[in-house]
């Protein structure tokens, strides 16, 4: 098939007039995306200079960072895209598609991404934290975007998802100074209470651990089925709670079999009375 003189010419003037065209924008899109390029390294290496000096926590900078530097190509690229003659509305429109479509397959992964996002942002726990949290107890190990992991007192990893944990009740155990240790003592009925009291007090009174004020609190609190029930409150240091409570369980019973005081375990007393049984058999015979 051959063409003629005036097609070739047609072409090769086409040709010319779409190089014209084209290159001038080929050339203006390639020097717009290494100014761009650049411009973004040189913003997000202030940005995270700028996260580093700043006492935030690590995973909310780096969160920061990749949602910002995201952003910020997506933008370049949109702009090569309008440079190079594609429809602004048709590339944005695409990337919305994009994006709902991953919004509807990663539902969950979204709830726990925005549940991230909460928890870095208004920090109810922080790192080394001890929480109580969807029927965990543990110190907060990593918060993450997605999830949270905790380490608890028997060495287990516990992952909880950040969009589960943004929507529950979280008891944070670490934020105040000082908490109050309760303790529950039964004693035998016929016990002298004003003195199994003051042995309690003393206890606690012979403890620096136990904080003077508020001052220790003991009081006759349940008239119970074996005992007298006495309840025993008592402040301490945060990190001196658990090992006061656990040495003054010991040191409370030595001084009750000091002192002859007894602990009582559950008991029921049985009456028989034989002499009517006999009777009703004699009758019977």
């Amino acid at each position: 098939m051959e063409f003629s003189q005036e097609t070739v010419n047609a072409f090769y003037e086409r040709a010319i007039d779409l190089a014209y065209l084209i290159v001038p924008r080929i050339i203006f899109a390639v020097i717009f995306y290494l100014v761009g390029k650049f411009i973004i390294k040189s913003l997000l290496r202030g940005m995270k200079n700028l996260l580093e000096k700043r006492e935030s926590n690590p995973s909310l900078n780096d969160f920061l960072f990749g949602f910002v530097k995201i952003v910020l190509f997506t933008t370049l690229f949109m702009g090569v895209a309008s440079i190079l003659g594609a429809p602004l509305g048709s590339v944005v429109a695409i990337f919305g598609a994009a994006g709902l479509a991953i919004g509807l397959a990663l539902q969950g992964s979204l709830s726990n991404f925005a549940g991230g996002i909460l928890i870095l942002g208004f920090k109810p726990f922080e790192v080394g934290n001890v929480i109580v949290a969807q029927g965990h107890t543990g110190t907060v190990a990593k918060i993450q975007i997605l999830y949270t992991h905790l380490m608890t007192f028997d060495n287990r990893e516990v992952v909880i998802p950040n969009g589960s944990l943004a929507n529950s009740d979280i008891i944070n155990m670490s934020t105040q100074p000082t908490r109050r240790t309760e303790l529950n003592v039964g004693v035998a009925y016929g016990t002298n209470i004003k003195q199994a009291k003051e042995i309690i007090k003393n206890v606690f009174e012979n403890d620096p651990r136990a904080l003077k004020e508020p001052a220790p609190f003991v009081a006759l609190s349940n008239f119970g089925d074996s005992s007298l029930d006495l309840v025993v409150r008592v402040w301490a240091k945060s990190g001196d709670l658990w090992p006061m409570h656990f040495d003054a369980m010991e040191s409370i019973n030595s001084e009750f079999e000091k002192h002859g005081i007894e602990i009582p375990f559950p008991q029921r007393v049985v009456h028989q009375i034989k002499e009517e049984a006999a009777g009703e058999e004699a009758k019977q015979d």
